[in-house]
C-alpha cells in the first residue's frame, strides 16, 4: 500500500514528501514528477504566485540509478518566495520584535484561520493559514505523478478537465462524458495527445464556446475583486473490472476516491457518473444494462455508474466529478472579527488566485491516481513491479476466459 506524509509550509523553504509502499523496479525521475507539476501551475485566473514559483522536484532517496529501491522515497520541492519571507518564517527565533508585529489576527471568512486558531490556542492566524494553504497541493501532485507512473505499467491513465466556472458550462457535459469514456488509449502517448489538447485551452476545458464563456465570467469576477469557482471532471481510463471491494465500508473503490476528493482544499462535493442527476431518473434509466460479445467479452453500452458500482471497478471508464468553492481570499475583504480585540474588521487580504479550478482537477488526477494504485497493488502484489506485470496478465487472461 502507497502511503504518504508531507511536510511544510506556504512560504516556508521547501514543501516535503515521504513515499512509502512504491515497488522495486518502477522507473522514476524528477521529469516524470514536473511534468505534472507545470499542469497543476496551468490555469487562466491564476495569481501572482504561479509567477514567481516554477515548481521542481528534487527526488532525495529511494530511487537508484533511474530505479525506484522499494524504501521510501523522498522528495522536496524549494518554495523559490521563501526568500522574500525567510525572516517572518525563520525556524529559529531571532528575537526580532518587528515579526510580531506582523502577525494578524483577523480570521478570514471561509478559510481555516477562525477553526484553526481557536483549536490550537494560535494568536497569530499565520500559524494556520501557512499548512492550510493549497500550497501543499504541489507536493500531492509529486505523489500523485509516482502513483501515474505504477498504473502506466498496466496502461490505466488518469486526467482531468473542467466542466463549469461560475455559470459556464459545458453545454452537453453528459454526452461529452460519453464520448469519452469510449476511447481505450493503447499506449502512454495516445493518451498524452488527448491530454495535450485538454491542457491547451487556458481553462482546461475541451468545448472552445464554453471556454470563452468561462475566460469572460473569470474576467468578470476579477474586475469586481471577487473569486470564482466551478467543476472538473476526473476520467480512469482502461481500469480493468475488480479494483476495490464490497466486503468492508472503508475498502470500497468509490469511498476511497471520494475520501481522497474532499481531502484537497476548497472541494465540496463529489459525484460519481451521472452524480445527482439520478435522483431524476427511474431505475430503468439509471442502470447500465450488460452485454456480451465474443470479441470484446463483457460490456455495458453507457456508464451512468461511473465505473464502479458495490465498491467495485466494472472495466469502464471511472468517471468522478467535484465541485470547487469559489477560494475565500478576496481583493474585497468580507467583514469578520478580530480575535484578540473582538472588534469588526474587514478580514485580512492574502495574495490569491481568482479563479483555481483548472489546477485543483489537476490535483484530483493525483488523489484518484494514489487511490487507484492502491487498489491496484492490492489485488496484483506490491513487492516489484516484474511481479505486479505478471500477475495482472494472468487475471487480464482469466477475465477473458470467464
Amino acid at each position: 500500500m502507497i502511503r504518504f506524509l508531507t511536510a511544510g509550509e506556504s512560504h516556508g523553504k521547501c514543501l516535503s514528501l515521504i513515499v512509502e509502499g512504491v515497488p522495486a523496479g518502477l522507473c522514476l525521475s524528477a521529469d516524470d514528477i514536473n511534468r505534472d507539476l507545470r499542469r497543476r501551475q496551468l490555469g487562466y485566473g491564476r495569481g501572482n504566485r504561479m509567477k514567481i514559483e516554477t515548481d521542481s522536484a528534487e527526488i532525495t532517496a529511494g530511487v537508484r540509478n533511474g530505479v525506484t529501491l522499494a524504501s521510501p522515497i523522498s522528495v522536496i520541492i524549494q518554495n523559490k518566495d521563501w526568500e522574500n519571507w525567510k525572516d517572518i518564517m525563520s525556524i529559529e527565533d531571532k528575537g526580532d520584535s518587528s515579526i510580531s508585529d506582523r502577525s494578524f489576527s483577523r480570521p478570514r471568512p471561509g478559510h481555516a484561520d477562525f477553526a484553526g486558531g481557536i483549536k490550537y490556542n494560535q494568536k497569530d492566524l499565520r500559524n494556520i493559514l501557512e499548512r492550510a494553504s493549497a500550497r501543499e497541493t504541489a507536493i500531492r501532485v509529486a505523489v500523485g505523478a509516482i502513483a501515474k507512473k505504477i498504473l502506466d505499467e498496466i496502461n490505466v491513465f488518469v486526467t482531468s478537465f473542467v466542466t463549469q466556472i461560475g455559470k459556464c458550462s459545458i453545454a452537453n457535459v453528459w454526452q461529452f462524458m460519453e464520448d469519452a469514456r469510449c476511447l481505450q488509449f493503447k499506449s502512454k502517448i495516445d493518451f498524452l495527445r488527448f491530454q495535450e489538447r485538454i491542457d491547451s485551452s487556458p481553462v482546461r476545458c475541451p468545448e472552445p464556446e464554453a471556454e470563452k464563456q468561462m475566460i469572460e465570467e473569470i474576467d468578470s469576477t476579477k474586475n469586481s475583486g471577487d473569486s470564482i469557482g466551478g467543476v472538473f471532471q476526473v476520467m480512469a481510463f482502461n481500469v480493468p473490472v475488480g479494483l476495490g471491494t464490497h466486503v468492508h465500508w472503508d475498502r470500497r473503490l468509490d469511498a476511497r476516491i471520494a475520501y481522497a476528493l474532499m481531502s484537497i482544499p476548497a472541494i465540496k462535493g463529489v459525484e460519481f457518473g451521472l452524480g445527482f442527476e439520478l435522483a431524476k431518473r427511474k431505475g430503468s434509466k439509471v442502470h447500465d444494462e450488460i452485454f456480451y460479445d465474443s470479441e470484446k467479452g463483457f460490456y455495458h453500452r453507457t456508464n451512468n455508474a461511473g465505473g464502479i458500482e458495490g465498491g467495485i471497478s466494472n472495466g469502464e471508464t471511472i468517471v468522478v466529478k467535484a465541485v470547487m468553492k469559489p477560494i475565500p481570499t478576496l481583493t474585497n475583504p468580507l467583514k469578520s472579527v478580530d480575535l484578540i480585540s473582538k472588534e469588526p474588521f474587514m478580514a485580512f487580504k492574502e495574495r490569491s488566485d481568482v479563479c483555481a479550478v483548472p489546477s485543483a482537477g489537476v490535483v484530483a488526477e493525483a488523489m484518484v491516481a494514489v487511490e487507484l494504485a492502491n487498489a491496484m497493488l492490492e489485488k496484483f502484489g506490491s513487492d516489484s513491479i516484474s511481479e505486479i506485470k505478471q500477475a495482472f496478465k494472468s487475471y487480464m487472461e482469466y477475465i477473458a476466459k470467464y
